[in-house]
């Protein structure tokens, strides 16, 4: 199912310099792309896929917008559905993007810009066909009112102008960002004639238009959301497309906690639900629609990058701003006994942000990573050239000592002490801060990892939020 993301491009693009390129209908970040001219539908799809139906799906929360690409409110899930990018990334490579919107991309040697011819046959489901005007106003848009985000992700482009009836070319602002090509393949492409009465830096509930597989049927406000698969949609027999986008209907009702939701989910409310929280998985199936047949429970082996979890620090606040403070509250976790007592030993350690991929960390630099890293030389911490990360380990018994050790070590180092049970600097300031999380969940992982802080003198505040509460101090932080 496609999801609206906000996509950081982290690899170098890695078509050859020798030659423009043009009319490439496929790209790749890593050597060449899967799929060639001709390809009928992707490997991991069936192209003869039922058509129909409707399936049920829970979000916890709420939202209060249907305007997904500035920083106010909070959108609706599902709202990638109605919107398309020049171009899409497959799911059985790494980093491959194949002409959505657009039909292919060309570049020069330089990289000093780069050319999307659109499809004369895509359209917005209003049936007005998208014109390089369109793309050129959303470019425009989202880098003068859209989310922060798009200012940052667009800062090397200069302007896009019109090169052709169904070209745009975006010119670059300065050489070597060899990403920027595929960076603006996922542009994604809003009608101009859409927005002449809205403002676009403020929310609203109006119903979008775009170019996607669905549109919004019906809704009611912050409770459920409800789209219904476009007939006679453009794109649907796009290679890209063969197989997927099969439901009629799409769902999402909102819950206010993961309690009610999960419950709704064995009383046969919603359809599917992956399971991330090791105690529910082992404890909290026990129902009869489980024991009857009517819920399946079955695992099935994570093959996408796992992405982060972990304890990230406001490192704008003074107390964060020294890692060696931060290496040291590393030591006050004990990840081996909170999986062996909270997650019934399921869960392994992240080490990297890209795990379970093969963009993570692993082992010391190589030869070819050495030759990046090698002009910073100086400016990294020594180590990142010579040791492997790991994060620090306990025997599980809950006794970590030696680490509670270490992390007083390190505290000293920088600059704290330990005054009658309490860790304060020169100036006698209390280590103190709050951890902040959006659900309740969370909450039997965290307060072992107080605990132990307490041990060493750190005073720590929980703050359990809402979703709207938290995204507005992860904005203002």
């Amino acid at each position: 199912m496609k999801r609206l993301a906000l996509s950081l491009v982290i690899c170098l693009f890695a078509l050859p310099l020798q030659a423009q390129v043009t009319d490439a209908q496929g790209i790749a970040l890593h050597g060449e792309a899967k799929y060639k001219p001709g390809f009928t539908h992707l490997d991991y799809v069936n192209p003869d896929a039922p058509k129909g139906g409707e399936i049920r799906l829970a979000v916890v929360g709420g939202f209060d917008s249907l305007h997904p690409y500035i920083l106010k409110g909070e959108q609706a899930e599902g709202l990638g559905l109605v919107y398309e990018t020049l171009m899409e990334n497959t799911l059985d490579e790494p980093n491959s993007a194949y002409g959505l919107v657009a039909e292919s991309i060309s570049f020069p040697e330089d990289r000093s810009k780069v050319t999307f011819k659109l499809r004369p046959e895509a359209k917005f489901n209003d049936g007005k066909p998208v014109t390089v005007e369109d793309v050129i106003w959303s470019f425009d848009t989202l880098k003068a009112k859209g989310h922060p985000f798009y200012r940052s992700y667009y800062r090397d482009v200069a302007k896009a102008i019109k090169t052709g009836p169904h070209e745009v070319t975006f010119i670059f602002s300065k050489l070597g960002n060899t990403e920027l090509p595929v960076i603006m393949g996922q542009l994604p492409v809003i009608p101009k004639h859409d927005w002449q009465v809205k403002k676009f830096e403020e929310t609203n509930l109006q119903k979008p238009l775009g170019s996607g597989p669905y549109q919004i049927e019906s809704l009611d406000a912050g409770h459920s959301i409800v789209y219904a698969r476009v007939k006679n949609w453009w794109g649907e027999n796009l290679p890209l497309h063969k197989g997927r986008y099969n439901f009629d209907r799409i769902r999402y009702d909102y819950y206010l906690d993961q309690t009610v939701a999960h419950e709704a989910f064995l009383s046969g409310r919603w359809d599917f639900k992956q399971e991330n929280i090791a105690k529910s998985w082992a404890t909290a199936y026990n129902a009869p629609s489980v024991r009857d047949g009517w819920v399946v429970k079955k695992e099935i082996k994570n093959q996408l990058p796992s992405g982060m979890q972990a304890f990230v620090y406001n490192t704008r606040r003074p107390i964060f701003s020294d890692p060696v403070v931060r290496e040291a509250l590393a030591y006050a976790f004990d990840f081996e006994w909170a999986n062996k007592n909270l997650a019934f030993g399921s869960y392994r350690r992240t080490r990297s942000y890209f795990d379970n991929s093969e963009l993570a960390s692993i082992n010391t630099p190589s030869a070819e990573e050495l030759k990046i890293l090698e002009p910073l030389r100086g400016k990294l911490p020594d180590r990142v050239f010579t040791d492997e990360y790991n994060p620090p380990k306990t025997d599980g018994s809950g006794s970590n000592r030696d680490n509670m050790r270490k992390a007083l070590e390190l505290l000293g180092k920088a600059g704290w002490t330990l005054k009658n049970n309490v860790l304060v600097n020169a100036k006698g300031e209390m280590f103190h801060f709050e951890i902040l999380v959006d659900s309740p969940a969370f909450e039997r992982w965290i307060q072992p990892f107080m605990r132990n802080m307490e041990k060493i003198g750190i005073k720590t505040d929980l703050r359990i939020v809402d979703s709207a509460q938290y995204q507005n101090r992860m904005n203002d932080f």
